[in-house]
């Protein structure tokens, strides 16, 4: 009889232990359950946090494109007689978002430096100066100089309209251009844009400055 009391009390023991052991795995199903629960709730914000972010930087792509091509396409536009359009690509390469700058003419698009000529080059480089620093938060300083920044540009056509957009770029802007130019075109059309013109000459294989 006590033999069988004995086994009795065994069996109830590792029942006992077994419905622990029950309630246990219960416990840790319903918190395991409350986790995944709260993952897929961090999943789904995580998506719609990750959509936010990707209309905003196509938002902003799509005002940088804008105002970064504006100046460098009105500067070429108000040089050359059938412009170019001066556009700005955001391409994914290697994980990164870079920006491809391109000449743009009807329906095709082309690499600047391989596939025109460099005058326009020069023309949409001035621009695109202008263009990043107008967007600088907090701006920097307004005095650009440049040294012979035109020296592609063919045509006393074209050398007459760059200065004239310069003096209106610099008007619009608030800003000051100090830039050594060559004669390419009369000294007339060159008082007609500058507000101040300092004459360098090389006498006995020295430069002398004058007004």
């Amino acid at each position: 009889m006590n033999n069988i009391d004995t086994r009795f009390s065994d069996l109830k023991n590792k029942i006992q232990m077994e419905i622990g052991k029950r309630d246990l795995l219960k416990s840790d199903l319903l918190t395991t359950k409350k986790s995944l629960q709260q993952i897929e709730k961090d999943f789904v914000n995580v998506l719609h946090a990750l959509t936010i972010i990707q209309e905003v930087a196509k938002q902003t792509q799509e005002e940088l494109r804008y105002y970064i091509s504006e100046i460098p396409s009105l500067a070429l536009s108000a040089v050359f007689e059938d412009p170019y359009e001066f556009v700005v690509e955001f391409v994914r390469r290697r994980d990164k978002t870079e920006a491809d700058l391109l000449f743009k003419r009807g329906d095709n698009e082309i690499n600047p430096i391989e596939a025109s000529g460099l005058g326009a080059v020069d023309v949409a480089g001035f621009g695109l100066r202008l263009a990043l620093w107008n967007l600088k938060k907090p701006a920097t300083r307004n005095t650009f100089v440049f040294d012979e920044v035109f020296k592609h540009l063919k045509g006393e056509n074209q050398n007459i309209n760059i200065i004239q957009i310069i003096k209106e770029m610099s008007k619009k802007l608030g800003i000051q251009i100090i830039m050594v130019h060559d004669e390419r075109v009369g000294l007339s059309e060159i008082e007609k844009g500058a507000d101040k013109i300092f004459k360098v000459r090389m006498k006995k294989r020295v430069s002398e400055v004058g007004i």
